[in-house]
C-alpha cells in the first residue's frame, strides 16, 4: 500500500532502507553538553520503529553555536559517547546521522556562558534581541575548519552521515539573507558572495570526510520573513550546495522569527511540501519534504507524485516511533497521531525543559517507562472513556489484563470532542480515532450510555477499578450566571453549536475562553472551499477575499480578571491564537471582575469603577472542576482503585494520558 514510501533510496553510495527520515529536534535531555542513556534509548526507539534515517541533533561543535542546549561533539573525547548512539541506531537497521548546529546570531548569551554571539554582521537579532559580534575573515576560515573537524568526529563515531543546519534563521541563513548580512567584503553583497561561506564550508567538509561519506543539508524553503529570501531564491542556493558536494537536501519552512506558523495545527498537513518540490525541480540529488506530514497516506502521495524523494517526520515519530513499521504492516489506523499541539515538544524547549509527547507517555522516557506483561492478570473496570480512561484501557490490555470500559455518554472521547471543535483544532479528534482502532483491535468491551453505580460495580465484580469521570464546567459566584436566560456554557457552545445572538461576552480569558472566542468569531466567515473557488476563478479581488475570510457575524468580547489573557495556552501557539483573535476583531477587557448578569446586561468592575454592557449572550468559560461522583464511593466497595485524569486533578490532555499510563505500569 505504501510501496513508494517504503522503497529504499541511495544517498551518495549509502542505501537507506526507506524514504522516512527522523530529523534533528532539540530534546534537552542533558545540560552538560553530553550524551546520556536517555538520549541513547530515545534514538534507539526511533530506529527500532523502522525509520530509514535517524538524526541526532542539534549537535554543537564550538563555544558559540549551541551552548548548553544540546550534546556537543567539539572535542575528540565526545566520540566515545556518540559511538553509543550510532551503535544503537545502526544495530536497529537505520542509517545514523548527526546534524551540526550553529545558531549564529540566534545564540542567546545566557546559554553560551555570557559570551557575545557571532554572526556575519553586527545586526540586532529579532529572535534574541541581542547584537552579535561580526566575524572577521580569519574567524570565518577557522569556523569552516571547526565544522569540518566536527564532521570527521561524527564519521569516527560511526555515524552513517552528517547534516549541516542551514535553515530556521541560523548562521548559514544569516550569511544568505540581505537582512542579516551587511558585509562589504567577499562574504557579503552579491549572490556569489553571500553563498561563499556555505560553499566553502561544504567543500572543506567534503575534503575532510572523503568523497563517499554522505553530507546532507537542511535548508529553509522560504525564510517567510519580509525582506529576506523567498522560494524564488532558495532553488539557486540549493544548486550551489549540490555543486559544492551536498548529497541530499532536507527542506523545511522558515525562520523562527517568522510570523507564519511553522508547526502548529494552524499549518495544514503537508502544506510546506511545495517548498521541497520547488527545490527538487532544480537539483538532481534527493530532496526531503518536511513539516506536518502526519500520515503514511500523505507521505506516500508526496513521494508518488514526485514532490519529494523522502519525507522528514519529526514530531510524528516522537508520537509514534513505529509509524514506519505500522505503515509496512498496512495498519496505519494503529499509528498514534501527532496532533501538532506543540505542548510537549516545542513549548517545553522554549522554556528550557526536556521534550515529551502528550500522546506518547514513553517518548523521552524510553529508558525508564515500559508496559510489562503482568504475571497476575486482573479483571479491570474503567469508568469514563475520556483520554485517561482510554489510555488505561489500552495499556492495561497490552499488559495482559482483562478490561471493560464504561461510559455514560453515547461515544468515547470525553472532552477531546470539545477541545477539537475550535478552528484548526480538529487534529485532536485523531486521538479518538486512534483509541477507537485499538479498542477494536483488542476487542475491549465498551459499554456506552451506561451510568456506573455501586450496584453495577457489584455486578461486574472487578479486581481493580480505574475511575476517570473527567470534569464539569465551573460556575463562579456571579449573580445570574446560573440562571440568566442569556448565559450558555463554553462546553455547550463547542459541543452543540447553539444559535447565539450577534453580541457575545465570554467570561474567562484562559485557553477555553480564547478558543471559544475564536470559534464564535469565525461564524459567518468564508469557508476554505468557497475561498478556493473564488480565488481560482478570480471572482473577487485578493483584498476582498481576505476581508471575507476574517469578517464574521459575531461581536465577541472576552472578560478576564488577570492583567493578561492566555493562561494555559502554549508559548509556541499563543501568539498565533492571539493574532487570529485580533484579526477577527475580538475585544479584551482585562483586570475586570464580572459581578452580575441580568437579561444579558453584564456588569463588571474595573479600575474601581462599575460598568455595564448589554450582550445578546454571555458564555461562561471560567474553568472546570473534577467529577468524583463514583470515585467518592469506591472506598466502600473494598475493591482496589485509582482515580485518573481530571477526576484526580484538573489538567491538560498529557496529564490524563500520562497519569493513566503510569497507573497501569504500576499495577
Amino acid at each position: 500500500m505504501f510501496n513508494n514510501l517504503l522503497k529504499p533510496i541511495t544517498i551518495n553510495k549509502t542505501e537507506i532502507r526507506n524514504r522516512i527520515a527522523y530529523p534533528s529536534l532539540a530534546l534537552l535531555y542533558s545540560y552538560d553538553m553530553k550524551i546520556n542513556d536517555r538520549h541513547i534509548e530515545f534514538f534507539r526507539e526511533r530506529a527500532k520503529g523502522g525509520a530509514g534515517i535517524v538524526t541526532v541533533g542539534p549537535v554543537g561543535f564550538d563555544e558559540f553555536g549551541a551552548g548548553l542546549i544540546g550534546p556537543s561533539i567539539a572535542t575528540d573525547e565526545a566520540i566515545e559517547d556518540f559511538k553509543k548512539v550510532s551503535d544503537a541506531i545502526n544495530n536497529e537497521g537505520a542509517a545514523s546521522w548527526v546534524q551540526l548546529y550553529h545558531a549564529g546570531a540566534y545564540s542567546k548569551s545566557m546559554i553560551i556562558g555570557g559570551k557575545q554571539a557571532i554572526a556575519p554582521s553586527s545586526v540586532k537579532s529579532n529572535y534574541t534581541k541581542e547584537i552579535p559580534k561580526e566575524l572577521t575573515i580569519e574567524e570565518i576560515k577557522e569556523l569552516q575548519q571547526t565544522y569540518a573537524k566536527a564532521a570527521v568526529r561524527v564519521k569516527k563515531a560511526g555515524f552513517t552521515g552528517v547534516e549541516i543546519l542551514a535553515s530556521a534563521g541560523y548562521l548559514i541563513t544569516q550569511f544568505l539573507s540581505p537582512l542579516t548580512n551587511k558585509r562589504t567584503d567577499e562574504y557579503g553583497g552579491s549572490f556569489e558572495n553571500r553563498t561563499r561561506f556555505a560553499k566553502e564550508l561544504i567543500a572543506t567538509m567534503r575534503e575532510a570526510v572523503g568523497p563517499d561519506y554522505p553530507i546532507t543539508i537542511r535548508i529553509a524553503g522560504n525564510d517567510f520573513v519580509p525582506g529576506s529570501n523567498t522560494d524564488t531564491e532558495t532553488p539557486a542556493f540549493a544548486k550551489v550546495y549540490e555543486e559544492a558536494g551536498i548529497d541530499a537536501i532536507n527542506v523545511t519552512g522558515g525562520w523562527h522569527e517568522s510570523k507564519i506558523p511553522q508547526l502548529s495545527m494552524e499549518l495544514p498537513r503537508g502544506a510546506f511540501a511545495y517548498l521541497a518540490e520547488n527545490i527538487k525541480n532544480e537539483v538532481k540529488i534527493p530532496v526531503m519534504a518536511s513539516n506536518r506530514i502526519s500520515t503514511p497516506e500523505l507521505a506516500e502521495e508526496i513521494i508518488a507524485d514526485g514532490v519529494a524523494d523522502m519525507v522528514s517526520l519529526g514530531r510524528v515519530l516522537i508520537a509514534d516511533p513505529f509509524f514506519p513499521k505500522k505503515a509496512a504492516a498496512n495498519t496505519p489506523e494503529e499509528i498514534r497521531p501527532c496532533v501538532a499541539c506543540n505542548q510537549g515538544c516545542t513549548d517545553q524547549i522554549f522554556f528550557g525543559k526536556p521534550l515529551f509527547c502528550i500522546a506518547n507517555a514513553e517518548a523521552g522516557f524510553e529508558n525508564v517507562r515500559h508496559i510489562e506483561k503482568t504475571k497476575d492478570s486482573k479483571h479491570i473496570m474503567i469508568i469514563g472513556a475520556g483520554p485517561a480512561g482510554l489510555e488505561a484501557a489500552i495499556r492495561a490490555t497490552e499488559a495482559g489484563h482483562t478490561v471493560e470500559l464504561f461510559e455514560k455518554s453515547d461515544d468515547i472521547g470525553g472532552q477531546l470532542w470539545i477541545a477539537g471543535t475550535p478552528p484548526t483544532k480538529q487534529e485532536l479528534w485523531e486521538l479518538i480515532r486512534y483509541y477507537e482502532s485499538l479498542l477494536i483491535k483488542y476487542q475491549i468491551p465498551v459499554h456506552l450510555e451506561t451510568e456506573v453505580d455501586l450496584e453495577l460495580i457489584k455486578e461486574v465484580n472487578p479486581d481493580f477499578i480505574f475511575a476517570a469521570e473527567g470534569a464539569t464546567p465551573l460556575t463562579p459566584p456571579i449573580e445570574g450566571l446560573k440562571d440568566d436566560s442569556s448565559v450558555v456554557n463554553a462546553w455547550d457552545v463547542l459541543k452543540d453549536n447553539p444559535k447565539l445572538g450577534k453580541k457575545i461576552a465570554v467570561i474567562g480569558g484562559g485557553a477555553v475562553g480564547l478558543e471559544t472566542a475564536h470559534f464564535l468569531s469565525e461564524k459567518g466567515t468564508m469557508d476554505a472551499e468557497t475561498l478556493h473557488f473564488l480565488f481560482k476563478y478570480k471572482a473577487e479581488s485578493d483584498e476582498r477575499l481576505h476581508e471575507l475570510m476574517k469578517k464574521g457575524n459575531k461581536e465577541v468580547t472576552v472578560f478576564e480578571m488577570m492583567p493578561k489573557v492566555g493562561k494555559g495556552v502554549g508559548k509556541s501557539t499563543k501568539w498565533i491564537l492571539l493574532g487570529n483573535l485580533d484579526e477577527m476583531g475580538v475585544k479584551f477587557v482585562t483586570e475586570a471582575k464580572v459581578v452580575s448578569i441580568k437579561d444579558g446586561l453584564l456588569t463588571f468592575e474595573k479600575d474601581g469603577k462599575s460598568e455595564s454592557i448589554q450582550f445578546d449572550n454571555v458564555v461562561n468559560a471560567a474553568g472546570s472542576r473534577s467529577v468524583t461522583k463514583i470515585a467518592d464511593k469506591l472506598e466502600s466497595t473494598n475493591i482496589p482503585f485509582k482515580v485518573l485524569g481530571d477526576s484526580e486533578k484538573i489538567g491538560q490532555i498529557n496529564d490524563a494520558i500520562h497519569s493513566a499510563y503510569l497507573a497501569v505500569s504500576e499495577l
